[in-house]
This record gives C-alpha cells, structure tokens and sequence, in this order.
C-alpha cells in the first residue's frame, strides 16, 4: 500500500513458505520458554514456515542465547532467528546484568552478521508477568523474524546488496 505519490515502501510480508529460522530457547525459567516456543513454533507454521525448515537449540541460560545465535547466523542456513528465554527480577544485581547483556548481545548478532533475530526473551518483575507474556511474545516474534527475513530479502533484491 503506497502512502505516498512517486515514493517506493517496503510492503509488510507475513509469508514464511520457503524460509529457514532458528530458534535458541534457555532452559531457565523453562515452564515460561516452553510456552514461548510453542507458541512460536505454532505461529511459524501458520505462517507457512515447514517443519523441516524450523531448527530449534536449547542452552542453559539467557547468556548462552547469543553465541548459539552466532553460530547459527554463520552457517548461512537461517532466513532469520528467534531467541526465547526469561529472566526474572530476584533479589540480587544479578537480573540487571543478565538481562542487559544478553539483549545486547543478541542485538550485536544481528548486526554483525546481518540476520534478523526477534528477540523473545522476557524481563520480568516475577513469574505472572511472564506467564502472562509467553504466549503472545512467542507468537510476536514468530511474525518479527518472517517479515524481518522477507525484508531483508526485498532490500536485497532491489537495492542489489
């Protein structure tokens, strides 16, 4: 939809058939990842993405998301990538730095390798607040890494890089 006369936009594109995304869940707080994942892991389908074409790998924590991701993003197999995980406020310094890191360095990934990563993991006050978010940010990001991969290729096709 053009909203402007002589002006070229980028069309949203929901359209997962073909596209290859990885998913990197934490293990921690796993009853909350597992309802992001499968609430991400529903919407890629409904989005046409095929089973074959969905890899998912499970680390330990928050922190271990981003070098998966990496090494995922460096094969060249993934359209785009989704990184699950929630971490919840405790009572030590310890939710600050795991969650200020491991969302930078998710960031850094995307940038450094130019594949798009939605970035599900959730940073809550305590266990109802995540409960109350899993589902719809896993399907959030499901949608943000298909329209960030047919971005991209759209970008790709008509600007030629």
């Amino acid at each position: 939809m053009a909203r402007f006369n002589d002006i070229y936009e980028y069309d949203e594109n929901l359209a997962g058939a073909g596209l290859k995304v990885g998913v990197v869940m934490s293990r921690f707080n796993q009853d909350v990842c597992e309802g992001l994942l499968s609430a991400c892991v529903t919407q890629l389908k409904q989005l046409g993405v095929a089973d074959a074409d969905i890899a998912i790998a499970t680390v330990p924590g928050a922190l271990e998301i981003p070098p998966v991701l990496q090494r995922l993003a460096q094969s060249g197999r993934y359209n785009a990538l989704v990184a699950l995980g929630a971490v919840i406020r405790g009572e030590t310094y310890h939710f600050e730095v795991v969650s200020n890191d491991a969302c930078r360095a998710i960031m850094e990934v995307q940038l450094d390798t130019g594949v798009p990563v939605a970035n599900g993991v959730l940073t809550c006050e305590d266990d109802d607040q995540a409960i109350a978010r899993m589902h719809e940010k896993g399907s959030d990001c499901a949608k943000a890494a298909v329209e960030m991969a047919n971005l991209h290729a759209a970008i790709a096709a008509r600007e030629g890089v």
